[in-house]
């Protein structure tokens, strides 16, 4: 099969031929149909992710069509079109049982720990537990975006933070998990302001329904977001990972308020130095997380289904395989608005 190959940490990508994954008892070979790029590829692409022992196939969000199925298996055959979330619970213990499968201790993170869905194939363990079906009429490409950014966003809104209709949200970033919170947020009757440093990357949040943006490269976001709101967000969703935006989404809050902590922190931004007297002074509520169980997967697919919420806007890419390396270069700098998804693995 052909697949993107890690070789080396910030080198381009090798297109090789490897052998075809083996099936897992437990779990099912996928044809890949389509796999999203993301910011967190570009932290195994630049050697920040621990878990990432070379050559390595990165590649996390992704969906495709069961092409073998383990003994084990009961529920999945071959022909049926699947989505996996990135984080692969056993189902079995007691984190799993409780419905917190992205704390299962024994998680398998396809991309990270085990080869991941740059490639024309790929294995994907406990498959009774972790896949869903698509809707017959999902496009793989806006389905491949759901594996992490789409469905990280959405447990952050609803599963931590509680968002409600009405409230004030403040989006620290308008990369692909940003818009995700943006369009998904407005399906739920809040209003939106969205931060970031880039003027076309706002204008593209403006254009997909935010109420307000603001400019941290020339601007004090917390204290605009406050003007804009009437005395701060409710809640506020970091999606970058960084220690400046991490603070300023806090700052950004008013009293009571709650902040989701989406981006993934890495390298220097492991260990942050945050305004610990903002969360005193106005009793703030932090939330971590992290993917989404698989247990919620089937109501969101439903209500993408039914029409309910248009995520559309953000595939503004289509690629092929060797154009991956690329997109991940690109999250060197702001990257362009839009999520890039690789739906073509012939070239």
């Amino acid at each position: 099969m052909r697949a993107a190959v890690l070789t080396g940490f910030r080198a381009p990508l090798e297109i090789s031929d490897l052998p075809d994954p083996d099936c897992p008892d437990d779990g099912v070979v996928l044809r890949v149909l389509a796999c999203g790029v993301c910011r967190s590829d570009w932290h195994s692409w630049t050697g920040a992710d621990p878990d990432v022992v070379l050559p390595h196939v990165p590649g996390h969000e992704y969906c495709g069509v069961v092409e073998e199925t383990g003994p084990r298996v009961s529920r999945w055959r071959r022909g049926d079109r699947v989505i996996a979330p990135f984080i692969l619970a056993c189902g079995q213990c007691p984190a799993c049982a409780a419905g917190n499968q992205t704390t299962c201790p024994s998680q398998i993170i396809p991309g990270f720990t085990h080869p991941g869905a740059f490639a024309e194939r790929i294995a994907v363990a406990r498959a009774d537990h972790n896949l869903t079906a698509l809707p017959a009429t999902m496009d793989p490409a806006l389905a491949a975006a759901l594996g992490c950014r789409v469905t990280t966003a959405w447990h952050g809104l609803t599963g931590r933070a509680a968002l409600r209709p009405g409230e004030w949200l403040a989006v620290f970033g308008t990369g692909g998990v940003g818009l995700s919170a943006l369009i998904l947020a407005k399906a739920i009757g809040a209003r939106v302001v969205m931060v970031d440093v880039v003027a076309a990357k706002l204008a593209h949040a403006l254009a997909h329904g935010a109420d307000a943006v603001v400019n941290a490269a020339d601007t004090d976001a917390p204290a605009a977001i406050r003007e804009i709101t009437g005395g701060g967000a409710d809640v506020a969703v970091e999606a970058l990972g960084i220690a400046e935006t991490t603070a300023s989404a806090l700052k950004s809050l008013r009293k009571l308020g709650r902040m989701v902590q989406i981006g993934m922190p890495a390298g220097p931004h492991v260990t942050m130095n945050l305004p610990m007297d903002a969360v005193y002074s106005g009793q703030l509520a932090i939330f971590g997380t992290r993917g989404m169980p698989a247990w919620r997967y089937p109501s969101l697919l439903s209500l993408i289904e039914a029409g309910g919420v248009d995520l559309s806007p953000l595939i503004a890419r289509r690629i092929a395989l060797s154009a991956a390396s690329g997109e991940l270069a690109a999250f060197d700098s702001p990257a362009p608005p839009g999520v890039a998804v690789i739906t073509d693995f012939g070239r």
